[in-house]
């Protein structure tokens, strides 16, 4: 019932929308690249129809993620869920579980669009590839929903959305992070760095469009699809446990 009243709730807001503009940008993308760049247009396709995915499903997590909850607490709406028979918990998963429809939705339209987009053009590609990379995206996505939903509850909605993309980039920089505080010679700042990079989520296991736009064969090991799939999801399990806990122990 939350979860469904989140999905509208967003589509409300003119959500959907977005699919417009990435259709708008994947057609500029078609016109425009023959002109530039003759030899390389195709990979720079694949690779702008990913990247444009990508961002405009961050942009919804991070400005209306962090707004699930704290919009609720704000206008105190929330009083109104607590007195019906519904735990934090079950508050937060619904909350969770319909912000993560909607981002179904949004990657199976503009991956639709995508795809047909690339066969319209003739241009060549691998199915399973891509699908593998955008489904790697949506965990991603989800998984910085969870972050979203728990910087609302602890922050305003305005820093909280800051501290998302700050998470985000340093969830894709986090290896780069780690390298670079290796070669300092303060041991502490090593070791805060070292816990820093512990405690972060590393994104880049997610990130699979390179990969895919550019073998186009290529397919990584199963296992490591699954130790990856398997260490977003349970990742998204901890942010919402403690996103529950923190939650449920608020004074509204």
């Amino acid at each position: 019932m939350i979860a469904r009243h989140v999905c509208l709730g967003i589509i409300r807001d003119r959500a959907l929308y977005l699919i417009a503009l990435y259709s708008l940008v994947m057609l500029a993308a078609t016109v425009l690249l023959p002109q530039v760049a003759l030899a390389a247009q195709d990979k720079i396709i694949l690779d702008v129809g990913l990247t444009a995915m990508h961002l405009l499903i961050l942009l919804v997590v991070a400005f209306i993620g962090t707004g699930l909850i704290n919009q609720e607490i704000e206008k105190r709406t929330v009083l109104t869920m607590i007195a019906k028979p519904v735990s934090p918990m079950e508050f937060v998963l619904g909350k969770h579980l319909g912000l993560s429809l909607l981002l179904t939705l949004l990657m199976a339209l503009m991956g639709a669009i995508y795809l047909g987009i690339l066969w319209l053009n003739g241009i060549a590609y691998s199915t399973l590839s891509l699908l593998l990379a955008m489904g790697f995206m949506l965990l991603e996505m989800m998984l910085l929903g969870a972050i979203a939903l728990l910087l609302g509850v602890i922050t305003s909605s305005l820093l909280a959305t800051l501290l998302t993309f700050a998470v985000y980039l340093a969830g894709h920089l986090s290896t780069d992070i780690l390298a670079l505080g290796q070669l300092n010679e303060n041991g502490g700042l090593r070791l805060a760095i070292r816990g820093l990079y512990l405690v972060l989520p590393d994104l880049e296991r997610f990130n699979l469009r390179n990969q895919a736009v550019y073998g186009l064969d290529w397919l990584p090991p199963a296992n490591q699809l699954w130790v990856h799939g398997g260490y977003g999801v349970l990742y998204t399990g901890v942010l919402l446990a403690v996103t529950g806990i923190i939650f449920s122990r608020r004074q509204f």
